[in-house]
């Protein structure tokens, strides 16, 4: 029987990284995915074809509304939409490869089949004939991450209706997509088929779309999406859904108790994601679990079981790639002996539609109800010369401060390239920066990151450009 420091189960952004980061440290380690490619839901039907979907998308949309503008004659343009489906098939593949990479670099033994607990230090790994193998892990890091939800009454069929997974590998574009849910997967999604030409409706529970962002953020992105003709139908109640060989009926009640039908060809059930934890055998090696499906753990994210741990959407907080990768990281070093920390606070939120949307902080609504004085400073994006060079106009930088000592308490911010400007207001607010410390640093002309400092500026009433 092999024996390891480590056995992690799950190769996803939690579960690799892990690995990596336990090998790094010296550790025997193996890890366990019970697919055939490495990499989790994120690289294989998540955040790498999403992406990979959403750029190609975007590239047809500019050729069709911004190209003349810029003097580039296109003449007529169609999609070639197997293409597109293979151009992200060939991403995602090159990003699973590099996993495997990975492993055989830092020499972490891969074994495929899933793996559930014998006992608290032995794991049982079955293969896909049913054979089946027995390690001994000293340790184990539980990181087996989420699949999509549905509510109760909801048939998934995966023809006409369908989670995150099928919209991400269709055969046709939809004539009408349907989408129950206005959260970060729903609007990505919907952005990619809207492009395409598809009509794009959003059904959503709540008042807000991305309720739980800043509302600025929710009310100028959904602004944003209406210009580009998806129509949102919030605080609307689904209550029934039906699919045929052809189309799907939906029925809702609005806010005014009234019962509204939408008519599709394939509706995308996007209303969050639920804890993985099926045929791990929890019960067998004693670990506790939350009464939300979570694996209980403490802040080292260890189990009540001493040797084992769970990380990523299998635990409590935001089911998000880099927090997994982070708490993979801090449990590897946990492990021997080392004293790591995550600030929670500071794992920002992306949402990767044009124009994008990230944030990281404390939102004002989380201020107020905390009884935290603070003050805010805004900057639209179209005042910046790089915004109105690459014709990417709309949004704004805003960034809330303690009203006493000027601390960053939030960052939040829509426009081109948000998701990869909010990496400045991370770093700025793990060090604990004022609005002054940015307000008094210099940035490069012309570029979307001088929104930041403008926005800073603008908390004591100072920007210069607006």
């Amino acid at each position: 029987m092999s024996k390891y420091d480590v056995t992690v189960i799950g190769s996803g952004p939690g579960g690799y990284v892990a690995a990596i980061r336990c090998a790094q440290l010296g550790l025997k380690t193996a890890i366990i995915e019970k697919y055939n490619t490495l990499g989790g839901t994120c690289l294989n039907v998540g955040c790498i074809p999403s992406k990979a979907l959403l750029d190609s998308s975007h590239h047809y949309h500019d050729a069709i509304h911004n190209f003349e503008k810029h003097g580039i004659k296109t003449g007529k343009l169609s999609v070639d939409f197997k293409q597109m489906i293979d151009r992200k098939n060939e991403v995602v593949s090159q990003t699973c490869d590099g996993i495997t990479f990975l492993m055989n670099k830092n020499k972490i033994d891969v074994f495929t089949g899933v793996g559930s607990f014998k006992d608290t230090t032995h794991i049982n790994i079955t293969d896909a004939k049913g054979k089946v193998t027995t390690i001994e892990a000293t340790n184990t890091i539980i990181a087996t991450g989420s699949k999509p939800s549905t509510l109760p009454f909801i048939k998934i069929d995966k023809k006409r209706v369908i989670t995150s997974t099928e919209a991400l590998s269709l055969k046709e574009i939809p004539k009408h997509l349907i989408v129950i849910g206005g959260g970060v997967i729903g609007l990505e999604l919907g952005s990619v088929y809207k492009r395409l030409g598809s009509e794009v409706s959003i059904i959503e529970y709540m008042p807000t779309i991305v309720p739980t962002m800043d509302t600025m953020l929710s009310k100028e992105l959904q602004k944003s999406l209406k210009k580009q003709k998806i129509k949102f139908y919030t605080s609307h109640k689904v209550t029934s859904v039906k699919g045929t060989a052809k189309e799907v009926l939906i029925t809702a009640e609005n806010k005014k108790g009234e019962m509204v039908e939408f008519k599709g060809d394939y509706c995308l059930v996007s209303v969050g994601r639920r804890p993985y934890t099926d045929g791990l055998a929890l019960d067998k090696a004693g670990v506790k679990m939350t009464e939300r499906g979570q694996i209980e753990t403490n802040s080292q994210l260890q189990t009540n079981i001493p040797n084992i741990y769970a990380i990523g959407d299998v635990v409590k907080g935001a089911m998000l790639a880099h927090k997994a990768s982070e708490e993979g990281e801090l449990v590897a070093e946990t492990i021997v002996g080392q004293k790591p920390h995550i600030d929670y606070n500071l794992i920002p939120g992306v949402v990767y539609t044009w124009p994008e949307v990230a944030a990281v902080g404390k939102t004002e609504q989380e201020l107020k109800e905390a009884g935290v004085a603070y003050k805010v400073g805004s900057f639209p994006i179209r005042a910046l010369g790089r915004a109105r060079a690459s014709m990417d106009l709309e949004g704004q930088v805003k960034v809330i401060a303690d009203a006493k000592t000027d601390e960053i308490l939030g960052v939040h911010m829509i426009g081109a390239r948000a998701a990869d400007m909010i990496a400045a207001a991370v770093v700025a607010m793990e060090f604990r920066a004022s609005s002054e410390d940015i307000a008094r640093t210099s940035h490069a002309h012309p570029t979307f990151t001088e929104a930041i400092k403008e926005a800073c500026m603008a908390v004591e009433n100072r920007s210069i450009h607006s």
